[in-house]
């Protein structure tokens, strides 16, 4: 093993380099990799984080992933689905609270009426904000001829999680119907780079089974990939679910359990950033699910993307990816003026009214953006933030902000 300090002196990274920084267990030494990874972030994607106004449209699904709480054979999941007219009145209140995007995610679905919803609302997205507002996709596998259609209405970056970058090992995580092959979601993510998106992936942290060195091929996959945005989190139970039992029999999800995978997370985190400094890089909600300042521990560990909840609050309750969701009771003020303050707590500032598009894709494609839409060009000036110990807890509990301005 190499000496941490030479480790952090890199500008390039062996299998073995990324495994035994997302291995680090030790406070000091992670503590040193996210001051590492934090210094990357502000000099190359700056002090400035960007949200995306995430409506969660639809839990139906196609698909029986072994670990998704949505999955279709779950008998005790309500199925919803928003109409075109609350997805645009949501889409407004995200344009008029200032964020530069929104994201419009559902369980993957691929018949024809699904298909010519989300067209209708990307180009009514464009319609009702000028064309001024953002557009992530994040429902699933679908045609090249699909993507391209979206992507020509308005949308311009696309989600699809990986969720491994081991075929063998996406296998075991998938029932073996035909439906859920590896080689198809990898040609997906291939088909989204040549229809023009910001294409973004990632996978579940801390499986069981899963190793270091597995954890390593994953940024690997990325960095080959060209990937121009991360979006990963640690794996949380869903105890509805064939995998969620199996880890709750074997005792697998035990406080340490939680704890270890917490940090994995955030470990995860600093080495993309370490290893892919232009990509945009989440704050995933299932770090908080894990632990209340996860995701503010998360840009201080190199993120600078946060996704708050603006799904109707009728339906958050039924789109839980897995157990113990935070913010589901929030109100998407709430949540909005929660998240504001977990920033300034990392000592960032948020990049209102910018679409803090990936530098990456702008490196890849030669493409130039426009004033506001690379991540660090927009959004007020970061403000020089307190020295916090990354690795501890803040002195106050950041959602009591929205309480005060409540009072």
């Amino acid at each position: 093993m190499k000496p941490l300090s030479q480790l952090l002196a890199q500008d390039s990274f062996s299998r073995g380099d990324l495994a035994q920084l997302i291995g680090l267990h030790d406070p000091a030494e992670r503590e040193a990799l996210y001051r590492a990874a934090y210094e990357v972030k502000a000099r190359r994607v700056g002090r400035v984080d960007y949200y995306r106004g995430l409506i969660e449209f639809s839990n139906i699904c196609v698909k029986n992933c072994l670990y998704c709480g949505i999955r279709k054979g779950s008998r005790g999941v309500r199925r919803f689905e928003s109409t075109l007219e609350e997805i645009l009145e949501q889409a407004k209140w995200v344009f008029g609270h200032h964020y530069g995007s929104v994201v419009l995610q559902s369980g993957e679905r691929t018949d024809p009426k699904f298909i010519d919803f989300v067209d209708e609302a990307v180009r009514g997205i464009k319609r009702v904000t000028g064309g001024r507002l953002g557009i992530t996709l994040c429902v699933g596998e679908q045609t090249e001829e699909t993507y391209r259609r979206w992507f020509a209405s308005g949308a311009h970056r696309y989600l699809l999680r990986i969720e491994e970058s081991s075929p063998a090992f996406y296998a075991a995580m998938h029932p073996a119907d035909g439906r859920h092959l590896w080689q198809v979601r990898h040609e997906c993510l291939l088909a989204l780079r040549r229809a023009g998106y910001q294409v973004g992936t990632g996978v579940m942290i801390g499986l069981p089974g899963q190793s270091e060195e597995m954890l390593a091929d994953d940024l690997l996959y990325f960095r080959d990939m060209k990937i121009d945005m991360i979006g990963m989190g640690p794996y949380i139970v869903a105890h509805d679910t064939p995998m969620g039992r199996a880890a709750l029999e074997a005792g697998l999800d035990t406080e340490a359990h939680r704890a270890r995978r917490f940090e994995l997370g955030l470990n995860m985190i600093a080495a993309a950033r370490l290893l892919m400094p232009e990509a945009n890089i989440a704050a995933t909600t299932a770090l908080q699910g894990l632990n209340r300042h996860g995701r503010e521990l998360g840009l201080r560990a190199g993120a600078n993307v946060l996704m708050p909840i603006v799904t109707l609050p009728r339906f958050r309750s039924s789109y839980q990816l897995y157990d113990g969701k935070p913010c589901v009771e929030d109100t998407s003020a709430q949540c909005a003026n929660c998240l504001t303050a977990r920033v300034r707590w990392a000592g960032d500032e948020v990049g209102w009214d910018a679409w803090g598009d990936s530098n990456a894709f702008f490196e890849r494609t030669g493409q130039r953006p426009a004033p506001g839409q690379a991540a660090g060009s927009g959004g007020a000036a970061p403000r020089r933030g307190r020295t916090i110990p990354i690795c501890g807890e803040p002195q106050s509990e950041p959602c009591e902000s929205y309480q005060a301005e409540k009072e």
